[in-house]
C-alpha cells in the first residue's frame, strides 16, 4: 500500500460520526473537520496559554536570584566565597531528583491535581524568601523551592501530549517554553520597576520575592479551576469536541487513551542502547540553558555596565530568544523533522559561547553582546525539540510520564555541571564554564545526529522490505499494537 493510499484511508471527512464506535475505539477517522478545528482553537485559546502563564511563574521564581544578585542580595545576606553558586548548585539537586516520581504521580492524579499544587506550594516558598536573613535561610528555602518546583515542566510536557497530535505538539510546546523567555526579559523589567521602590525597611529584591511570589500564588490558585484533568472532563469542550479529542490522539498520539496507571508499562521502555543515548541527550543540551538563563544578567554585566542597564539589557536576547525559538519549532513541525533542528539549534548557541570565551568582552562589547543573542537564540529550542522528538516515538501514555521525568530530570541535573563552574574566581570571563558547556554541546550534536540518522535509515530499510513510502504521520497510532515491532511503525524523525 502506498503513503498515499494510507493517507487516504485516514483522512477526515465531514461525515456522520458515531460516538459509541469511537469511545470503543473504533471508526475514528470519521471525526469531521469542523470539530477538530474547533477543538485545537479551544486549547490553543483556553489550555496552552493558561499553562504558558504558569510556566512563566515557574520561570521568574526558579531564576529571579539573578536579578536579585544585581540588587546586591548577596552583600546584604553576607555571602562569602562561592555561596551564591552554591545556592544555584544545591537548587538543581532535588530539581532533578524529583521530576521522576512527580510526573508518575501527574500520571495517577491528572494534571489538574499537581500542577496547580505545585504551583500553589512553590510560590509560597518563593515568597518567604524575601525573610531570608542569611545564606542557611535561603538555602533551606532554594532547597524546597526545588523539590516544589521539579516536576512541572516534566508534568506539562506530558499533559499536553494527552491533547495534541505528534505533529502539534513543537509549536505548541515552543509557545508553552516560550513563556520562560519572556519571563527572563520580563524579569529584567520587573527588577528594573521594582529596584527603584526607595524603602528603608524592605529591600529592592525583597519587594522581587514579594510581588512575584504573590501572583504565583494567586495564578496557581486558580487553575484548580482551569484545568481539566483529560480531553473528555474539559469544561470549555463540547460533547463532539471530547469524541474528536479521543479520535486525534487514537489517530496520531497514542495506542490507547487514558490507559490506567502502570508501574510495568512506565518502565518497559528503559532498556536497548537508544535509551542510553536519550539519556545522554538529555544530559548535555540544558548545559547551555542553565549558563544562558541562571547566568545571563552576570554576563551582560562583564561588559561595565549598571543594575539598572545590566536588567535592561537582558531583554532584547532573550525576545529575540523567543521569536527563533517559536520559528524553529514551527518548521519542525511542519516538516515532521527534529534531528537536523536540534543540531541547527546547538550549534547556533556553541557558536555564541565560543566567542565569549575566546575575546577580551570590554574591549569588544559589541560582539560579547551579539554573542548573548547568540546563546539566547540557541540554547532554549532543544528543551522543546528533544521532548516532542522522544514524545513522538513513544505510544504508551504511563511510559511517556516515566520516561519525560527521568529525562527532564536528568536535564535539571546538568544544571549542576554549569552551576559549579561558573565560580567566583573565574569572573570576569568565566572561561571554564563557556568550555564545559560547549563541551557538552558537541556532545549532544554528535549523539542526536547519531541517533537521527539510525532512525532515518531504520525508516528508509523498511520502505525497501515492504516496497513502499511510508512516513510515521501515514499510520494510525492505535494500529500499531506491538509498538516498534508493528509492520507498520516509523520514526518520528
Amino acid at each position: 500500500m502506498s503513503s498515499e493510499s494510507i493517507r487516504k484511508n485516514n483522512s477526515i471527512g465531514p461525515v456522520d460520526v458515531d460516538v459509541a464506535k469511537v469511545e470503543e475505539g473504533q471508526d475514528y477517522a470519521a471525526i469531521d473537520r469542523q470539530s477538530e478545528r474547533s477543538y485545537v482553537r479551544k486549547l490553543d485559546c483556553y489550555l496552552l496559554p493558561f499553562l504558558s502563564l504558569m510556566y512563566f511563574f515557574n520561570s521568574v521564581d526558579r531564576s529571579n536570584l539573578g536579578n536579585a544578585k544585581t540588587d546586591k542580595i548577596d552583600t546584604d545576606l553576607h555571602f562569602t566565597g562561592n555561596e551564591y553558586s552554591l545556592l544555584i548548585l544545591l537548587f538543581y539537586i532535588p530539581f532533578g531528583l524529583c521530576d521522576l516520581p512527580l510526573n508518575l504521580l501527574t500520571k495517577l492524579w491528572s494534571g489538574r491535581v499537581m500542577l496547580p499544587t505545585l504551583m500553589v506550594i512553590w510560590g509560597s516558598l518563593a515568597l518567604v524568601q524575601c525573610a531570608a536573613k542569611n545564606f542557611g535561610g535561603l538555602l533551606a528555602i532554594r532547597l524546597l523551592l526545588g523539590v516544589c518546583e521539579a516536576g512541572f515542566f516534566a508534568g506539562v510536557v506530558f499533559y499536553l501530549t494527552l491533547f495534541y497530535t505528534r505533529g502539534e505538539l513543537g509549536f505548541r510546546l515552543a509557545i508553552f517554553f516560550g513563556s520562560a523567555l519572556l519571563a527572563a526579559a520580563f524579569s529584567g523589567l520587573i527588577s528594573y520597576g521594582v529596584f527603584r521602590i526607595k524603602d528603608s525597611a524592605v529591600k529592592g529584591w525583597m519587594w522581587l520575592f514579594i510581588i512575584e511570589g504573590g501572583l504565583t500564588v494567586l495564578v496557581g490558585t486558580i487553575a484548580f479551576w482551569w484545568l481539566p484533568s483529560a480531553a473528555e472532563h474539559a469544561w470549555f469542550l463540547t460533547e463532539k469536541e471530547k469524541v474528536a479529542a479521543r479520535a486525534r490522539s487514537l489517530r496520531d498520539g497514542s495506542r490507547c487513551v487514558g490507559s490506567e496507571f502502570s508501574l510495568k508499562q512506565a518502565f518497559g521502555t528503559w532498556r536497548g542502547w537508544r535509551f542510553a543515548v536519550w539519556c545522554i541527550i538529555a544530559f548535555t543540551y540544558p548545559v547551555a540553558f542553565s549558563t544562558t538563563s541562571n547566568f545571563l544578567p552576570q554576563i551582560v554585566q562583564r561588559l561595565g555596565y549598571s543594575t539598572v542597564k545590566t536588567n535592561l539589557w537582558t531583554v532584547a536576547p532573550n525576545a529575540v530568544g523567543f521569536i527563533v525559538l517559536l520559528a524553529v519549532a514551527k518548521s519542525s513541525d511542519h516538516f515532521r523533522e527534529r534531528t537536523y533542528h536540534i543540531v541547527l539549534s546547538l550549534l547556533i548557541s556553541l557558536i555564541g559561547m565560543i566567542i565569549l570565551s575566546s575575546i577580551d568582552v570590554l574591549s569588544h562589547k559589541g560582539v560579547a553582546y551579539f554573542a548573548c543573542f547568540l546563546m539566547a537564540a540557541g540554547s532554549y529550542i532543544p528543551s522543546v525539540l528533544v521532548h516532542s522528538w522522544h514524545n513522538n516515538n513513544n505510544l504508551e501514555e504511563n511510559s511517556r510520564s516515566a520516561t519525560t521525568g527521568l529525562l527532564v530530570g536528568l536535564g535539571n541535573l546538568a544544571g549542576i555541571l554549569s552551576a559549579g563552574t561558573f565560580r567566583t574566581e573565574y569572573a570576569p570571563e568565566y572561561r571554564p564554564t563557556l568550555v564545559a558547556t560547549c563541551c557538552c554541546n558537541v556532545v549532544c550534536i554528535g549523539f542526536t545526529l547519531g541517533m537521527g540518522v539510525w532512525m532515518k535509515r531504520q525508516n528508509g530499510m523498511r520502505d525497501k522490505e515492504q516496497g513502499v513510502v511510508v512516513r510515521a504521520e501515514d499510520v494510525d497510532t492505535s494500529s500499531l499494537v506491538d509498538g516498534e515491532e508493528s509492520p507498520n511503525w516509523r520514526f518520528f524523525t
